[in-house]
């Protein structure tokens, strides 16, 4: 399997540059994948497709400022280090861009923060060691980071204040801090939604992944299978995963809000310890689960199998892009890998005539 095969032309004007608002108000593309029937909807109107006993599994990491425009300490050379993840303590591995970067160089920001680059990390990131520890580190993003938007929606000077609130959900917690791109399905939800499904009956789940770079990497093997996904660290409490398992056993549908928690419901319940639940009918005892806590990354392309996730809520993904890729093996219904891309490229294509919103500010996918 190619690469090349989850491309597609998409007109640079259903690049969505601006959240609808209000954020409930995009629009919500329903896919059956058993029938192929394609439903045209809202997203405040998502309570019409859930079921009363659903388990909907919603990612609460919260976006940080993780871009940083700082100059280098010997020659004043503008340089931008985006965050990835923490690797030990002041140790964090990250992107950076500016010339002439190499081991030893310093980069001086406001507020007294400095950060000098260690080592090479991977041919695309470094290892960098900030002078502050992590909680003086993460107030100063609050004060002199970016918010860190794809390249795709364009500013005309760096970020607008109005996007450290848009580029969030409004689940985030402020104790789950983490993660240096939204995960986007969420986007739009809004309280008035969550009420109403509440009010339905529908169980609210969180777990954690902070989204890292894998979700800005382009996947640049040729061939799929070639392609290594960057770690992401998740967090889902003991009570999370035996709902999740109650839900199973009484035939009540997981519905993952993103692929976020897809990755994380699936990565978990790989693992020897749960995989053994899901894998006997579900008979085994459930009181001894501990909290997970751990590096995942799992990459789903055509011909995986999924364990847990039902349903999937999702935002229209990137040509070529790992998620397009989840997406399409999710659309399977049979062990034929391919029929889940031609579903999707099927989709794609009714919404791109439709003039749906694309990407990380644009409209929304159920698919059930």
């Amino acid at each position: 399997m190619k690469v090349s095969d989850f491309d597609y032309n998409l007109p640079s004007e259903l690049i969505a540059q601006q959240p609808m608002k209000p954020r409930d108000r995009s629009r919500l593309l329903v896919l059956n994948k058993r029938s192929e029937n394609i439903e045209h909807s809202l997203f405040y109107e998502l309570d019409r497709y859930l079921e009363k006993g659903d388990v909907l599994v919603m990612n609460d990491s919260k976006v940080i400022p993780a871009r940083l425009i700082g100059n280098k300490k010997e020659t004043q050379g503008k340089t931008e280090v985006f965050l990835h993840r923490k690797t030990q303590a002041r140790l964090w591995e990250c992107l950076l861009k500016g010339k002439n970067i190499k081991r030893g160089t310093v980069v001086v920001f406001k507020r007294g923060l400095q950060a000098e680059v260690k080592d090479k990390s991977n041919h695309e990131t470094w290892i960098v060691e900030f002078n502050k520890k992590e909680k003086e580190l993460i107030n100063d993003l609050y004060k002199i980071g970016h918010t860190p938007l794809p390249p795709y929606i364009k500013r005309p000077e760096g970020e607008k204040s109005k996007d450290r609130m848009k580029y969030q959900t409004v689940y985030a917690k402020e104790n789950k801090k983490g993660s240096v791109a939204a995960p986007t399905a969420g986007l739009h939800f809004s309280h008035r939604v969550m009420k109403k499904i509440k009010n339905k009956g529908i169980k609210l789940e969180y777990i954690t992944l902070h989204v890292g770079l894998g979700t800005f990497a382009q996947v640049k093997t040729e061939k799929v299978k070639d392609h290594k996904m960057h770690a992401e660290w998740a967090e889902v409490k003991k009570s999370t995963l035996k709902n999740i398992i109650k839900a199973k056993q009484d035939g009540r549908r997981v519905v993952a809000v993103g692929t976020t928690s897809a990755r994380a419901l699936e990565a978990i319940f790989q693992y020897k310890k749960y995989s053994k639940i899901l894998n006997k009918n579900y008979e085994l005892r459930i009181t001894n689960y501990e909290d997970f806590r751990g590096w995942i990354n799992i990459f789903i392309y055509p011909g995986f199998k999924f364990q847990v996730v039902d349903a999937i809520l999702t935002n229209f993904h990137l040509p070529k892009s790992t998620l397009l890729m989840l997406i399409s093996a999710f659309a399977c219904i049979e062990s034929n890998r391919n029929t889940g891309k031609k579903k999707i490229d099927k989709t794609y294509q009714s919404a791109i005539r439709q003039g749906y919103r694309f990407y990380s500010y644009g409209d929304a996918m159920f698919i059930y």
